[in-house]
C-alpha cells in the first residue's frame, strides 16, 4: 500500500515553484506542478488520483487562486481535498476571510514562513 501523499502546487513564480517542489519532494511528497490557474485545473481534471492537498498562489495568470479554489470546491470529486492559499498578498484579513468563505483550509503568507514551515502547515492539514 503506497501512502505517499500527493500535492498539487499552483505557482507562477518559477523560482518559488522549484523551491517548494524540491522541499515537498524531499519530505516524501509526489508533486504535481502548474504555473497558472487553468493549468492547475487541467492537472486536477486529468490526474488519475486526487491529490491529498492543493497549494495555490492567489495571484496567478489565466485563473487566480480564488477562482481555482471556487472551482475545486464546486467539483464533486475534488471538494473534500484541502486547499491552502499561499500568497505574498499582504491584504490580510479581507483575502483571508474571502479564502475561508470559499473553503480554504489555510491562508499562508510566503514572506512570513520558511519553506519548512509551509511543509509543516501542509502536513498538519492532511493529517
Amino acid at each position: 500500500m503506497d501512502n505517499q501523499k500527493t500535492i498539487i502546487l499552483v505557482e507562477d513564480d518559477q523560482i518559488i515553484l522549484r523551491m517548494y517542489s524540491k522541499k515537498f519532494a524531499k519530505e516524501g511528497f509526489k508533486v504535481i506542478q502548474a504555473t497558472d490557474g487553468e493549468a492547475g485545473w487541467q492537472a486536477l481534471q486529468e490526474s488519475s488520483s486526487k491529490p491529498d492537498v492543493a497549494l495555490l498562489d492567489i495571484m496567478l495568470p489565466k485563473m487566480n487562486g480564488f477562482e481555482l479554489l471556487k472551482k475545486i470546491k464546486a467539483d464533486e470529486n475534488l471538494k473534500e481535498m484541502p486547499v491552502i492559499l499561499l500568497t505574498n498578498l499582504g491584504s490580510g484579513p479581507i483575502d483571508k476571510e474571502k479564502g475561508r468563505k470559499l473553503g480554504a483550509a489555510l491562508y499562508l503568507i510566503k514572506s512570513e514562513l520558511t519553506p519548512a514551515q509551509v511543509v509543516e502547515n501542509v502536513k498538519g492539514v492532511i493529517k
